[in-house]
């Protein structure tokens, strides 16, 4: 009996790189247009260029929104606020997470409090959490909102963390090092968060869509950007009257929050280690 050819093993990876790489690219597009939004906007961000909800024509690629401003110049200046709030929710929100619940599998008093602070963050609407630290710190505007977003997503984020770690405190390598005499920190960033790759990944991408979520529901609200300011959120709730005079001043925003949040979803769970691919080759 012979054996496969090694190009029938290389074929797989081959694709999933190109699936990747292909799924990197689409993501890029909704930053890379915000960031160069305001450079290739056909028209001034708050200059009026047709009748108030005018359909799409010549003056107006999307037509109008409320005020006769161009939809499309104001989708192309909205995201890039929204999308450094999220990145920075995101990024916040793993880091601590990672670090709180590595250390938590290895000290349990740390791993209990962490325990109950996620039970009690849990339990509070992210909406009431955002309408309370908005309403204790009057004119924090979108810096309230993204404090909020911290602090409600890092107690879970940590139980995620801890909980996948949980199996790797009592590895043979880890007991290892305790038997060396190695400190907490030691073992948590070195012999412990290396082997946790998939799940920061993964967790990265679910901390990134709920940013854009909740950042939006809270533009949505108008708690954090306020008129004339130009966001994705905003342009919903302010051209929604309108919906049915030119229905592209509610849709676009509304596909542009759409389109990032799947994107990256899609990226971050493709960059993960794929294990059970992994496992059926051993087979």
């Amino acid at each position: 009996m012979t054996a496969a050819p090694p190009v029938a093993t290389r074929r797989p990876a081959r694709g999933a790189r190109r699936r990747t790489v292909t799924l990197v690219a689409v993501a890029a597009l909704p930053p890379l247009l915000s960031l160069a939004g305001p450079l290739i906007a056909p028209h001034r961000l708050g200059t009026p260029v047709t009748a108030p909800f005018a359909t799409p024509g010549d003056g107006a690629v999307l037509g109008g929104d409320l005020l006769g401003r161009d939809v499309l110049s104001r989708v192309l200046h909205g995201g890039t606020p929204l999308i450094l709030g999220a990145l920075l929710v995101a990024t916040v929100t793993t880091a601590a997470a990672t670090l709180t619940g590595s250390l938590a599998v290895l000290r349990p008093r740390v791993g209990r409090a962490v325990e109950r602070a996620a039970d009690v963050a849990i339990l509070l609407p992210p909406l009431l959490g955002i309408m309370l630290i908005a309403l204790a710190w009057p004119g924090g505007g979108r810096w309230a909102v993204i404090a909020a977003a911290v602090v409600l997503g890092t107690p879970y984020a940590v139980r995620v963390v801890a909980a996948s770690a949980a199996p790797l405190a009592t590895a043979g390598w880890v007991e290892a090092a305790l038997g060396r005499g190695e400190s907490t920190a030691y073992i948590a960033l070195r012999e412990i968060l290396p082997n946790l790759r998939a799940t920061v990944l993964t967790l990265f991408g679910l901390r990134f869509v709920e940013a854009v979520y909740v950042i939006s529901m809270a533009g949505f609200l108008q708690i954090g950007p306020q008129p004339p300011a130009s966001d994705w959120s905003l342009m919903v709730r302010e051209n929604a009257p309108g919906v049915l005079l030119n229905p592209w001043a509610v849709i676009a925003p509304g596909l542009a929050i759409a389109l990032l949040a799947v994107t990256v979803n899609l990226v971050t769970l493709s960059l993960a280690p794929d294990t059970t691919a992994k496992a059926v080759h051993r087979a």
